[in-house]
């Protein structure tokens, strides 16, 4: 897309994204976006975010507006000889903005991030209900090596 840049994230992004985790049928279920500002456990959660340097919440703004965000978390691990790995979550682009190579761009760039820190991997999970996603990171390179279970608490 052109005019695409991706950046970190800064506080006053925080309705955009919450605005893109809330733009799709499981999204609409667990977020809250509306008119007004994120409510207290988003701006709790973006400022751990961002005061750690083992975390990155990347933005993709096009002429002024956030089309799409990821947060990457960067995890010590005793695996791999200790090797460092990357950990996707929360990947979004607005619904008007699929299909123009912005998803990938911004896998891309969290990609090159990992790299630069030395991880050793990638990895990241996708909601089952989710196949046209699971379907894309396939078509990155990611494979469905490990069965993930999770426990909301």
């Amino acid at each position: 897309m052109k005019g695409l840049a991706f950046r970190p994230a800064r506080a006053d992004d925080l309705p955009a994204i919450v605005a893109l985790l809330a733009d799709d049928p499981l999204g609409r279920t667990r977020e809250s976006a509306g008119t007004g500002e994120p409510g207290p456990g988003y701006r709790d959660a973006f400022a751990a975010i961002d005061a750690d340097p083992n975390h990155e919440l990347i933005v993709g703004e096009a002429h002024g507006r956030i089309v799409a965000v990821l947060q990457l978390s960067f995890l010590p691990n005793l695996t791999y000889r200790g090797g460092w790995r990357a950990q996707i979550e929360g990947v979004r682009v607005a619904s008007e903005a699929r299909g123009q190579g912005i998803g990938g761009a911004l896998i891309e760039r969290a990609i090159a991030r990992a790299r630069a820190r030395s991880c050793v991997l990638v990895q990241m999970t996708s909601d089952k209900e989710r196949p046209d996603a699971i379907r894309f990171y396939r078509r990155l390179g990611f494979v469905a090596s490990h069965e993930g279970l999770k426990c909301l608490l």
